[in-house]
């Protein structure tokens, strides 16, 4: 299947142009920025210690469309090093046409952003439309269909099939752009329902989704799932539960998968604003040819250092925020990490002694002065040498620093 005959950098620079040729009676109503983005980390982990970086500029336009209409366009251009290699991304961030449609309903279409309710299988930006509407009192029920095929590929990260996760991994090549560029062709469909009940004192939230392989590949995969998530605040305290069951198919046969996530949180009584939160986050392993590892849409990785996909992983995250000043706080997390089975997890070496992966030790500080800018500085480190599957494993240290400043 062909893509776009133009290439991304070429309709980024058209688009760019089109700011500044917009007609001044549109532009009088028109909100214009600039979003500037830096991130920076040193991973230690010898003899492969190596930085990242990543820079992004973008450009936004905004502007009512009629009465009940709203025009809301993003471009970014992202300076990437890698592997002590550069790359330079053009994309189409976030951009939307949204209408309202009468008091309690409203229509998007466009690059729109999406996240099932436990954030486990789909997460970032969409091609494609959403409806919401208000249903009186049963709540609020929302209707999305999206496409994948026109994203880039770092920012969609999907990597459901062996030969996704090497395209993944492909660098950038603009000699062979449509190949290495796009992300795998797969077709979304979201039903969900959300509702807030009892005076809201419980929310609940229920999505049926599913995906469909385009890729006209002889490998390929479908799957469909059904999630929900119940939250039920009590006084200092917040709990959540929520699960997911799916079914997939594929070239060999029909398979089936589990998750889920219990979690509560205490904003504790002390006279700084803090909060202490336990999350604990399940995803079942392969056991046989039918029941399977779970497998998300989007890759979603867990933890700030080890970056897991949550396929064949379970993992208890203990996490302690303070707001020490208006402008100012910390974060500490523990996270422990744990395979479902003895395969899926291709993290460690062959020879692997048991299912207990080890902990990550993460902190940062987070400095916003004003609204319009944030800085953040962390680090830590993962231990494998706290669990069994690789206790002789080396520790893995990481240093980040990023900054965001929005400017007009």
């Amino acid at each position: 299947m062909k893509k776009l005959f133009l290439p991304l950098h070429g309709l980024f620079l058209i688009l760019l142009i089109g700011f500044f040729l917009i007609p001044a009676k549109i532009a009088s109503a028109a909100d214009v920025g600039l979003i500037v983005s830096q991130e920076a980390s040193y991973e230690i982990y010898e003899p492969d210690n190596r930085v990242l970086y990543k820079g992004t500029i973008m450009p936004w336009f905004s502007t009512p469309l009629g009465k009940t209409g709203r025009l809301y366009l993003s471009l970014g251009m992202t300076a990437d090093y890698e592997n002590e290699e550069w790359s330079f991304i053009p994309e189409l961030m976030e951009t939307e046409i949204k209408y309202r449609l009468g008091e309690n309903s409203e229509i998007r279409a466009g690059r729109i952003f999406y996240e099932d309710p436990l954030a486990f299988i789909a997460m970032g930006l969409f091609d494609g439309v959403r409806y919401s509407t208000d249903i009186g009192t049963a709540g609020r029920l929302n209707i999305g269909a999206f496409y994948t095929g026109f994203l880039f590929k770092k920012s969609a990260y999907i990597t459901i099939t062996e030969d996704e996760l090497d395209l993944y991994n492909e660098v950038l090549d603009y000699s062979n752009f449509y190949e290495s560029y796009f992300a795998p062709r797969r077709l979304v469909a979201a039903l969900d329902w959300e509702q807030w009940s009892l005076s809201e004192l419980l929310r609940i939230q229920i999505s049926l989704i599913g995906q469909f392989d385009l890729s006209g590949s002889a490998k390929l995969y479908h799957s469909q799932y059904l999630t929900g998530k119940i939250v039920i605040p009590v006084k200092a305290f917040v709990f959540e539960l929520g699960g997911i069951a799916g079914l997939a198919e594929n070239a060999q046969n029909y398979q089936v998968f589990f998750a889920g996530e219990l979690g509560i949180a205490w904003n504790l009584p002390t006279p700084i604003h803090d909060k202490l939160s336990v999350t604990g986050r399940f995803s079942g392993g392969t056991i046989n040819n039918t029941l399977s590892a779970f497998v998300p849409i989007t890759t979603i990785p867990q933890g700030y250092i080890l970056k897991a996909k949550l396929s064949g992983l379970s993992m208890i995250q203990a996490e302690y925020t303070a707001r020490l000043h208006q402008s100012f706080s910390l974060q500490f997390f523990s996270s422990y990490f744990i395979t479902s089975d003895m395969g899926t997890y291709d993290g460690i070496p062959d020879g692997r002694n048991g299912y207990f992966l080890g902990n990550e030790f993460y902190g940062q500080a987070v400095w916003s002065p004003f609204s319009d800018l944030q800085i953040k500085l962390g680090g830590g480190v993962f231990l494998p040498s706290l669990g069994d599957a690789d206790k002789n494993g080396k520790a893995f240290w990481q240093i980040d620093l990023s900054a965001v400043v929005a400017l007009f």
